[in-house]
Formats: C-alpha cells, structure tokens, sequence
C-alpha cells in the first residue's frame, strides 16, 4: 500500500509532546493501532503519529477511504472538527483551530456569493467575425459551505467550547506575542490570560521573560498589569492639578495686568501735569 505523508497536513495540527507521543507508542504496542488511518486517495489525512510508530515497530493497521473531501479545504475542516471534538488538546490549540476555521468559512461564503445566480445570456457575450465568443466554462462546484457562522466571538468560543474573553486573548497572542512566548503557552508554562498580558510588551522583553521561566512571565504579567492601574491614577492626579495650575496662571496673568494699567496710569497723570505746566 501506498500511503503518500503530506508534510503541510503533518504539520496542520501541533504535533505531540514526548511524553503524549511516549505514551501513544505504549499503547500501541500493548494494545495494537485499533483505529484506522483515514486517507484522501494516497494522503494520510489522520494518523500521522499512528502511522509513524507502526512503521517502526512493523505493526499492523487498517485504512479508511473519505470519499467526501473534494479539495485541501475540505481536508483541513475536517482535520479541525475531528480536533476540536477531542479532550487532550489544549484550550489555546482549541482557539486556534477555530480561528481557522472561522478563515476558511469565511473564503467560502465569499466565493459562493461571488458565483453568479444566472446564466450567461448569448446576446451578452462579445462578437468576433465568427459569431459569438464561447462562454467561459462554468466555475467549479463549490463544497458545502457550513452552516454555522464563526463570525462572531461568542460563536468561535462556543465551537472551541471556551469563554469571549479566552478566545480574545488567544487572538492577541497570535498577532503580538514572539514565538518563545507562544512555546511557553503551548508547554503549559503559563495560562492565556497571562500569555495575553505579556503579549503587550516589546518582543525583546516578551522573549527575554519566557528565557527566565514561569516566574520570570508572571513578574513580567504583573509590571504590565500594575503600569494599567497606575496610569489612570496618574491621568487623575493629572487632571486634578491641571485647573489648580490654570488659575495659578490666570491669577498671574491678571496681577500682570494690574501692573501694566497702574504703570500707564501714572504716565498719563505725569503727561498731563506736564501739559498743565506747559499751557500756564
């Protein structure tokens, strides 16, 4: 038989820790592969880690055909669905995948809403001096587009069975967070919402905390979180001197003026006296 290892669908989903991919080799070992390898003609689609510890142990497997998939798509919904539906992955490989899922939804429903509704009429078409220019052949049927909606937080939380606020916090550790940050989400190292507050840092300092360790990021969570709650006090205090250093300013302004009209006042009164002098 053979079983074509795509190396970007390998890749698809987070591979296994050791001690998850030690402990599937154990239990294939005692206890045989008893689920079969799903495969898309020649493709492995599911059963990478299965696949690979029979080959090194010479065990026996069955395959299984999923003559439903019509393109790579359909293949990487499907790989997201089975994942989303199994308890060892983690919450923010959960998110992840349906995040994704929620991209691929969204091409799809665009692509069906660009298809035109009807067919092209031949007196539309361009002319050349042979006739009517053939019509370009019709586009390809799309696959099913799901019909559930990801385009909402609450819908990608429900579908990854996690809260808003988890799914907010993985997307900012997808677009902020530097990849030794993420590594350390992934091991388990540190939770999503700490992960999502280091995040907000320079990437120099993101790296340098998950170099340090757990107690490294939560101490770099916490300076993130302690320069949030000082700053609205400092606006505050800020905002409270501010009408304080207005008058201070008035005030010194207006005294100012009082000089000025006193000072213009004895020119004019010396101005006149010197007329009067001038005119007796």
């Amino acid at each position: 038989m053979n079983i074509v290892v795509n190396e970007e669908l390998k890749a698809y989903i987070d591979p296994l820790t050791r001690d998850e991919h030690d402990a599937l080799e154990r239990s294939l070992l005692a206890e045989g592969c008893r689920d079969a390898l799903v495969l898309w003609g020649d493709v492995l689609v599911d059963g990478h880690n299965r696949y690979g510890i029979c080959q090194k142990h010479g065990l026996p497997f069955q395959t299984v055909q999923n003559t439903h998939f019509q393109s790579m798509e359909d293949v990487h919904l499907w790989m997201i669905d089975q994942h989303l539906g199994r308890r060892s992955v983690s919450d923010f490989q959960r998110g992840v995948l349906a995040l994704r899922k929620r991209e691929i939804v969204a091409a799809r429903r665009s692509r069906a809403a660009a298809i035109p509704s009807e067919p092209v009429d031949e007196a539309d078409l361009p002319w050349s001096s042979d006739g009517p220019v053939a019509a370009p052949p019709p586009p390809a049927p799309e696959a099913d587009v799901p019909s559930e909606s990801l385009s909402s937080r609450e819908a990608i939380a429900r579908a990854a069975r996690l809260s808003s606020s988890q799914v907010v916090a993985i997307e900012k550790i997808q677009k902020q967070a530097a990849p030794e940050l993420v590594a350390a989400v992934k091991s388990g190292t540190i939770s999503l919402a700490t992960a999502a507050t280091v995040a907000t840092l320079p990437a120099e300092e993101q790296v340098a905390a998950a170099k340090g360790g757990k107690d490294e990021l939560k101490q770099a969570a916490k300076r993130v979180r302690d320069a949030k709650q000082r700053k609205p006090r400092e606006d505050k205090e800020a905002a409270d001197e501010a009408p304080a250093q207005e008058s201070a300013a008035a005030s010194g302004e207006l005294q100012a003026l009082r000089l000025r009209v006193a000072e213009l006042t004895a020119e004019n009164e010396a101005l006149r006296a010197e007329l009067a002098r001038l005119q007796g």
